[in-house]
């Protein structure tokens, strides 16, 4: 017996987590020394004899193997799947590097089924002093250090069920019960297979007598009763007015107050009946199609080409120059092309009759064509579909091409609890071309999921985004402008993969290429919250730290506006510091990116710091606003109301020999922000519109605070709750540079600015909410809402102001941006982005972007009027509020007063004397007014 206890001692020596199971085994069978040790032993005790000859066999060559054998790393451990309760454990990533070090590959060596491995703690220990910090033991160090066992048990969480690949059991007591689990009752061990199977009886339950324990006492209090006497209404009416007739009369609107009420249909949930079964007859045939194809037979034929062009010597030249018939033809065939000359001036001679023939009106976009069509739409199934377009803008030169931001549709508690997964996910900006819907041209790679950006409008190959962490992030596309010029469907690409010989094709000729991001912002200088607004600044003026508007002699955008709700307006430049370089330094920054990244805004990358951070308080409270948009005064390209000052300043500037040169990614900081003179036509403030429905108007320029004398931001000067919910639009119309469009919650609103009254026109609440809108870039009166159930609403003032002009569904859907952009002067086209990663391209119809005359005139007069009437409002309302004062203050004095004293019989009948006296001068004048009597003069004074 005592050999054979030593065979399982012999055979489970590897299996360190085994041995508690083979002790329990051997007391099992040494208490039963009748029972067999194996379940085949039951047929006869020859086979046990065999068995036990071949254990002590076993055991010997076991014996007879050198020490490193027996001391080989453990095995993966098959066991039961670790319960669900266990607390005593520590989540740990595990690169490939170090599950080939410590063999706890993933899906090889450990798996689902088998997802056990014991680690040394030596080897444990000797890998974090050896790969020190990039050891993955590492978070894991002081567990491994202070742990009591000689072994760690890893378990493989193929589930990411705790957060990471691996995790770590921390206690001895939870190690032995996941490797050796309690048995149920009904199984048996090794010693209790031959007892034979134990027969139960049922037993029915006994009733037994209920003993209180007060529950019934908790359940009286929580029970709901009536604790005061009901109230008895009684509604009579006099019998008399039963079957009263009743008699209508026609009045007119305006003669009472709100004698017009509209009352819109909409469709009522509660009445709405669903059809939830219908039985219907269906007979299958079987169906006959007769149909013929012919196919058109390409019949053979030399072709031949030609490389290099036949060409005269110089002798058969002047022999052919020289001859008589080249001088008769030419002499023949001048008439001919004066004439044909000629008739090119006065006709044109490409003009297209039969396409004359047709009206106007017949054609696509014409003026009886009063809705948006559809003109193309772009998703791709693996980059933009079930994701939500946060933002877009249109290349401001090329033509049919279009960038959009795409982004997980997650919550903020969604992307906490999968923040792993979404890490994997790449975050891209996709540039679409009109040439090709199916393929994206470019693919924008961030640092996180962008909520805004913008090309640069002097170089549109820089662009410019805000990402949802509060970054700033650039990129250069130089590279591919010859990629969006000439798109891939017509380009040298797909010509050449056709030229290509079978076999020898070019399988990266069509793939699209990845662009990662040039710079990015330091975490710790950017905003705190995700960047929802991002501007680059007019080329025409550029602002210092002080937030003072200066002149920007370089000509080109290179600062850049963003917001974010952390309550903070940044202004970001992207020119380099004006440092001397030694050449070494030099060539080290014009070395290329190791990621094939050009190297334009290298000096900004990770180390990128805001000029100028103006924060956003509230005037009246200690609270901050949380801006959602931002909106500047000036614009691109419209500087004529600086131009003169602009055109001193360069003279004086080429007068000290200054040298206008490029800043884009270069050394060329302007000078000291004291030495610059502002400019006077450019105004600091700028309107802000918050997630409270807010919108507020503030200032820049940095002031010196009086009471701590500190370099500080002035409060925002107005704000009013315009809207009830985020206001997500908040733009200048391209007509009137003091005219903004303020779109959130269920309402719209037109401000005038410096105007602090109130809204010139806002409309009345929408039955769905209103999720973006933008101005027409043709005509004034006319902008664009859309909503949250798919709908765009197409606005014009000049038409109606209560009413949409026209409302048309475009997806099923919510709406996320709307942008129009006008190709050319007989095309205008709407951009609209949904929900679900599709962007749809709308065509403008011809009423709708073609301008009548003098309609901007007309939407100033407009805009006049709407603001005297608001100003006579505003006075009329004061003046009200003033009357009541007065009023209340009169009754007052009244009510204080003291009562007035008795009067006695003379002084009663003098004012009874002066009443009559009153009232016969009243008779006179009304006498003598009327004709009646005339008027009686007054005797001269006697001398």
């Amino acid at each position: 017996m005592a050999d054979e206890n030593k065979e399982p001692d012999a055979e489970e020596k590897p299996r360190t987590s085994s041995a508690k199971r083979t002790s329990s085994a051997k007391s099992k069978s040494s208490s039963k020394p009748g029972t067999p040790k194996s379940p085949r032993s039951r047929s006869g005790s020859a086979k046990a004899k065999a068995k036990k000859d071949e254990s002590e066999k076993k055991e010997e060559e076991e014996e007879a193997k050198p020490a490193d054998a027996a001391e080989a790393p453990p095995a993966t451990i098959s066991a039961p799947p670790p319960p669900a309760d266990i607390t005593d454990l520590l989540p740990i990533f595990l690169a490939s590097k170090s599950q080939e070090l410590f063999d706890c590959r993933a899906d090889e060596d450990v798996s689902s089924d088998m997802p056990y491995k014991l680690l040394k703690k030596e080897d444990i220990i000797q890998d974090m002093k050896t790969r020190a910090a990039v050891s993955d033991f590492s978070p894991a160090k002081q567990l491994v250090m202070d742990y009591p066992g000689e072994e760690l048990l890893l378990i493989y969480d193929y589930d990411f069920k705790y957060g990471q690949n691996f995790y770590l059991i921390t206690t001895e007591e939870t190690k032995d019960r996941i490797l050796n689990p309690p048995k149920a009752a009904g199984e048996g061990g090794e010693g209790e297979e031959g007892e034979e199977d134990q027969v139960v009886e049922y037993t029915p339950p006994v009733p037994k007598d209920w003993i209180s324990y007060g529950s019934e006492k908790e359940i009286a209090e929580e029970a709901f009763g009536e604790t005061r006497p009901k109230k008895v209404f009684k509604i009579a009416r006099p019998r008399r007015e039963f079957g009263a007739p009743v008699n209508f009369t026609d009045r007119d609107v305006k003669d009472v107050k709100d004698g017009y009420v509209e009352c819109t249909p909409y469709d009522d949930k509660n009445f709405s009946l669903h059809l939830m079964e219908l039985d219907k007859a269906t007979q299958a045939i079987a169906t006959w199609t007769d149909c013929s194809s012919q196919t058109d037979w390409k019949y053979p034929r030399n072709a031949v080409t030609q490389y290099q062009p036949r060409e005269f010597t110089e002798q058969e030249k002047e022999k052919l120059s020289n001859s008589n018939e080249v001088k008769v033809f030419i002499e023949g065939s001048i008439p001919r092309f004066e004439l044909a000359l000629q008739q090119n001036e006065i006709v044109d001679v490409f003009f297209d009759d039969w396409l004359a023939l047709a009206s106007d009106d017949a054609t696509f976009g014409s003026k009886s064509d009063g809705h948006l069509k559809e003109y193309q739409s772009f998703t791709d199934l693996q980059f933009s579909k079930d994701k939500t377009i946060t933002c877009m803008d249109w290349h401001p030169n090329l033509k049919g091409v279009i960038a959009v931001a795409c982004s997980e549709r997650l919550t903020f508690d969604q992307r906490v609890d999968n923040a792993s997964k979404t890490l994997m996910t790449p975050s891209l900006i996709l540039i679409w071309s009109f040439t090709d819907p199916i393929h994206p041209q470019l693919l924008l790679e961030a640092p996180d999921d962008i909520f805004s950006f913008q090309f640069n409008p002097s170089d549109p190959n820089i662009i410019a985004g805000g990402c949802i962490n509060g970054q700033v992030v650039l990129w250069d596309i130089s590279q591919y402008f010859d990629r969006l010029k000439n798109p891939r469907s017509g380009g040298k690409l797909k010509q050449n993969s056709m030229n290509a010989l079978p076999g020898f094709e070019d399988e990266n000729a069509l793939a699209i290429p990845i662009i990662r991001y040039c710079a990015v912002s330091s975490i710790e200088n950017s905003h705190h919250l995700s960047i929802t607004d991002i501007q680059w600044i007019p080329d025409h003026f550029e602002i210092n730290r002080y937030g003072l508007p200066v002149y920007n002699k370089h000509g080109d955008c290179s600062q850049i506006l963003t917001c974010a709700g952390d309550s903070c307006v940044m202004v970001w430049d992207t020119r380099a510091p004006k440092v001397t370089l030694n050449p070494l330094e030099a060539k080290k920054q014009e070395a290329a990116h190791p990621l094939g990244t050009p190297a334009t805004f290298k000096h900004l990358d990770l180390s990128w710091k805001p000029v100028l951070k103006v924060s956003l308080p509230k005037p009246d409270t200690n609270g901050e606003f949380a801006p959602l948009k931002v909106s500047i005064k000036e614009r691109q390209g419209d500087k004529a109301h600086v131009q003169k000052q602009i055109e001193q300043m360069e003279r004086e500037a080429m007068g000290g020999g200054i040298r206008r040169e490029s800043t884009m990614g270069g050394f060329g900081r302007s000078r000291s922000a004291k030495d610059q003179k502002p400019l006077e036509g450019v105004t600091t403030k700028f309107y802000v519109s918050t997630e409270d429905g807010e919108v507020a108007y503030a200032d820049m320029k940095i002031e010196k605070d009086q009471d701590s004398g500190k370099l500080t931001n002035p409060k925002p000067s107005w704000y009013s709750a315009l809207h009830g919910g985020p206001v997500h639009t908040l733009q200048r119309s391209f007509f009137f540079r003091n005219i903004i469009l303020c779109v959130g919650g269920w309402t719209f609103s037109i401000l005038k600015e410096e105007n602090q009254l109130g809204p010139l026109l806002s409309s009345c609440c929408s039955q769905k909410k209103y999720t973006a809108a933008h101005w027409s870039p043709t005509r004034p009166g006319v902008f664009f809402i859309a909503t949250e159930e798919g709908n765009v609403e197409v606005w014009d003032l000049l038409d109606k102001t209560h009413e949409p002009t026209l409302t048309q569904n475009i997806t099923a859907c919510s709406i996320t941006r709307i942008f129009p952009w006008q190709i050319s002067s007989k095309q205008q086209l709407l951009a609209v982005s949904d929900d679900m990663g599709t962007l749809h391209i709308l065509e403008v119809p011809w009423n709708l972007r073609h301008p009548s005359s003098n309609e901007a005139t007309s939407i100033e007069n407009y805009f006049e009027r709407e603001e005297k009437r608001l100003e006579y409002y505003v006075d009329r309302l004061l003046f009200r509020e003033k009357e009541k004062r007065d009023i209340d203050a009169e009754e007052q004095r009244i009510k204080n007063a003291p009562p007035p004293a008795e009067e006695n019989e003379e002084q009663v009948q003098e004012k009874m004397r002066r009443e009559y006296e009153a009232y016969l001068q009243l008779e006179n004048e009304l006498l003598i007014s009327l004709g009646v009597k005339q008027e009686e003069d007054e005797p001269l004074p006697e001398k």
